[in-house]
């Protein structure tokens, strides 16, 4: 399949607004491309690369080169090059990674410049996400969503599973099911603005306390354990307590979802940002596990005896999984049977938690089984949301559906020398009509603009909410914010009574503490990282 075909439906998803014409382009795309090619076609809509990032920067690929006069570069060609690009390392990697670079885009049209560049620097954002490009693959190969889903969260791969489907129907999902060994997409949880309201719209329900910590999954056959982070990435070289204890339980072919935390002197959870620091040590985990040991502690079974658990409500997954782990490896919960008359207990168990250190509580159906996909309604998060009122210090220019819109915000706290430190940036929570608003406003206040990144007159501020605070040393206050998104612009106040950066340490999950840890970036920050918290 020609790259040209790709780009051409990555512009026309952009520009339109409805889901389903969305689906509809996707799916007869996924429907012409060749059987062997479908995952890679639905890899790139989906805006990822099967190789990864493939180490290009922003300055390279903003290098003109002249483009191709006619379309003739293929999607099976592109993966070659971008493997070829992954593969570059040692003395000259960078002038290697240029030369490939370039002979790629010069085999490209202007259109497949333009969709090259967004696809190797992470900037696809034409809409075509994993719900879209599902949707669309149950649409062009005549299966259900719902087996569909399933199948990619017993996978973990939608263009794997995908290129079964297309070419081999629906007959293809039979072939995938759990198997302890390989990870499974974890459930997510909805969001609910109060524990009443989560309580009143499950029925019966368990509330369980909401860990700021590493979502894992364990599994172990015999001997052998296996660890995953939430992402399906392996780390069990990095967590050998989490190895120790699966080895302890009684059972041998297991499947088990928890989280790893950490507790202080105190007892009480260490931040989150410890906890990923020791998680993401890859070099000396004996060393790292002396200076901070982590607890892992597990809230559901998705396998026991080899045999699946999935379909069981969570009533019986408990009772499975308290069966095979200790209590003090278990989640703290309550189990709410008549909502009327317990609400006041749940409201107290949910205070309890959040004394205790924890982020909040999650609320969980007793009937509902083990399901992956979109965040769904069986499992409903509550915790305090954090905001702070920050100036807009610069704004990028906009990609796919957002073309010729300012979008990404900077955002900065007022520092104690009357000037602004940068905390993070956020694209997040921005309605089409604050974007319209935002772009002719912060154009009013443009100071400088290099095409890419309009710095403005740090004039305008915008109420943020955020799930807490991360170490970096990118920023000046040593500080970026996790999970950042717009609530509300704040004309009524000026950048004089925006928050200050002592304010914002003394604020939020860890704020202010002297982890000694440090990030380097705050990428996790805006969009989360394999090490990310549960849903």
């Amino acid at each position: 399949m020609l790259l040209a075909d790709v780009a051409r439906v990555s512009r026309e998803v952009a520009e339109t607004s409805a889901r389903s014409g969305k689906v509809a382009l996707l799916a007869a795309l996924f429907e012409a491309a060749p059987a062997d090619e479908a995952p890679l076609v639905i890899s790139y809509l989906s805006g990822r690369l099967p190789q990864g990032r493939p180490g290009i920067g922003w300055r390279a690929l903003s290098e003109e080169t002249a483009p191709a006069g006619e379309p003739a570069l293929t999607v099976r060609a592109v993966d070659t090059a971008v493997t070829a690009l992954a593969a570059v390392a040692g003395a000259g990697a960078q002038g290697e990674r240029r030369r490939i670079l370039a002979e790629l885009l010069g085999a490209a049209t202007p259109d497949e410049q333009r969709f090259l560049r967004s696809l190797l620097s992470g900037e696809v954002r034409q809409g075509a996400l994993d719900a879209v490009a599902l949707a669309a693959v149950a649409q062009a190969a005549g299966v259900p969503q719902a087996a569909l889903r399933r199948a990619v969260m017993l996978d973990g791969s939608l263009p794997r599973v995908a290129g079964a489907v297309l070419a081999g129907g629906a007959e293809a999902l039979g072939a995938f099911t759990l198997r302890v060994g390989t990870p499974v997409l974890p459930m997510l949880a909805g969001t609910a603005r109060s524990v009443a309201e989560a309580v009143a719209a499950l029925g019966p329900c368990a509330v369980e306390e909401k860990l700021d910590g590493i979502r894992v999954q364990v599994h172990r056959e015999g001997d052998g354990v296996r660890v995953y982070t939430r992402s399906l990435d392996e780390i069990t070289d990095r967590l050998p307590e989490v190895v120790e204890l699966a080895r302890s339980l009684p059972g041998d072919r297991f499947v088990l979802d928890g989280e790893v935390i950490a507790l202080g002197a105190d007892g009480r959870p260490v931040p989150f940002q410890e906890v990923a620091s020791r998680v993401g040590s890859r070099t000396d985990v004996a060393a790292a596990r002396r200076v901070l040991a982590v607890t892992p502690v597990f809230f559901d079974v998705l396998a026991a005896g080899g045999e699946p658990l999935l379909d069981l409500p969570v009533r019986e997954r408990y009772e499975a999984l308290a069966a095979l782990v200790p209590e003090d490896a278990r989640v703290r919960r309550l189990v709410v049977e008549d909502p009327v008359a317990s609400g006041a207990v749940a409201e107290e168990f949910s205070a309890g938690a959040l004394e205790r250190g924890h982020e909040g509580v999650v609320v969980k159906a007793l009937d509902s089984p083990y399901a992956a996909g979109r965040r769904g309604k069986q499992w409903l998060k509550v915790k305090p949301v954090h905001t702070l009122d920050l100036v807009v210090l610069a704004v990028e220019r906009g990609h796919g559906r957002r073309t010729g819109l300012l979008s990404n915000l900077h955002l900065g706290a007022r520092a104690a020398d009357g000037t602004f430190a940068m905390l993070g940036k956020t694209f997040k929570g921005l309605t089409d009509e604050l974007l319209r608003w935002q772009t002719e406003r912060l154009g009013e206040l443009a100071v400088e603009d290099d095409g890419f990144t309009v710095r403005v007159r740090p004039e305008l501020v915008v109420e943020i909410a955020y799930d807490g605070l991360q170490r970096s040393s990118r920023y000046p206050a040593g500080v970026a914010l996790r999970f950042a998104r717009v609530l509300r612009y704040r004309p009524d106040k000026s950048a004089a009574e925006a928050d200050t950066v002592e304010n914002v340490l003394a604020q939020g999950p860890g704020a202010g503490a002297d982890t000694g840890v440090d990030t380097g970036a705050d990428t996790a920050a805006a969009s989360g990282t394999a090490l990310d918290p549960a849903g």
